[in-house]
């Protein structure tokens, strides 16, 4: 396109310009999403180790996880509340052909012994899925209701239809709690079941991974920054309503939203 001079006017511009921005937003919520997949595998594999080798581990017991968030709260370690810290774990046990997907600079960062382990209740290797797909294609959300499911079928099913569908996280939850893959099973028309649910599915869009909750506290960013739209009117309106009342007399704080028509636009 950059090549083609007598062609590129004003429209070709605005659509270059737009394939680039969708493009570089897709990249950049792949690689954060990626960067969080492997951060919180990672942490998995600490705690599995020193679980299992830990030479104070006896101090800790069954408190290991609650002790563990305690002191990595403190120290501003972003989404590792003792239940996250137990699905970390979690992730890591079930999927530990992750470990190929780590950049040598990574694996320098792990115990030797960790590479090559296999874990109880993982598929077997003619079932899984191929762990770059798992990384790259499904996000840290995705895979967290995944690890929540016990059955490895089950699990991978919904890795292949999520994958195959591009299934937005929500829809995910979705079609889980439609108890699709017992209705697949059941279903003598398998394909034709697959069809009618992919057809009616909320698909990922590039730009909203980073969106994500989980994202931004792993940004840094505080949890009050990633809100939706009305959660931010109402942290305004919250902010402008307690400012009119400090002032006291002569101000009047009418109502939260009120109704004005603005020539023939009613507005709020």
């Amino acid at each position: 396109m950059a090549n083609n001079q007598e062609g590129f006017n004003f429209s070709t511009l605005v659509t270059a310009i737009h394939q680039v921005d969708e493009n570089m937003a897709a990249q950049a919520g792949r690689a954060v999403n990626v960067s969080l997949t492997l951060r919180n595998w990672m942490i998995g594999a600490y705690i599995d180790k020193y679980e299992l080798n830990g030479s104070d581990r006896a101090d800790y017991g069954d408190k290991l996880l609650s002790e563990l968030a305690k002191r990595l709260t403190g120290i501003n370690v972003s989404n590792c509340n003792r239940r996250q810290l137990y699905r970390y774990l979690r992730f890591y046990r079930l999927y530990p052909q992750i470990v190929g997907t780590l950049s040598a600079q990574l694996k320098t960062m792990l115990p030797a012994d960790l590479h090559g382990i296999e874990k109880v209740g993982t598929p077997s290797p003619q079932l899984r899925i191929p762990p770059e797909k798992l990384v790259y294609r499904l996000s840290y959300s995705h895979l967290e209701l995944i690890v929540d499911l016990d059955d490895p079928l089950k699990r991978t099913f919904y890795e292949i239809e999520c994958i195959r569908g591009n299934w937005s996280v929500r829809e995910l939850k979705r079609q889980i709690g439609s108890l699709y893959y017992e209705r697949s099973g059941l279903s003598e028309n398998k394909e034709k079941l697959a069809e009618l649910v992919q057809s009616g599915t909320e698909k990922s869009e590039p730009k909203l991974p980073v969106r994500d909750p989980y994202v931004f506290e792993f940004l840094g960013i505080k949890s009050c920054e990633a809100m939706r739209e009305s959660d931010l009117e109402d942290q305004l309106l919250n902010k402008l309503q307690d400012f009119l009342l400090e002032l006291g007399h002569g101000f009047c704080f009418e109502a939260r939203q009120k109704r004005i028509l603005i020539g023939d636009t009613h507005g709020f």
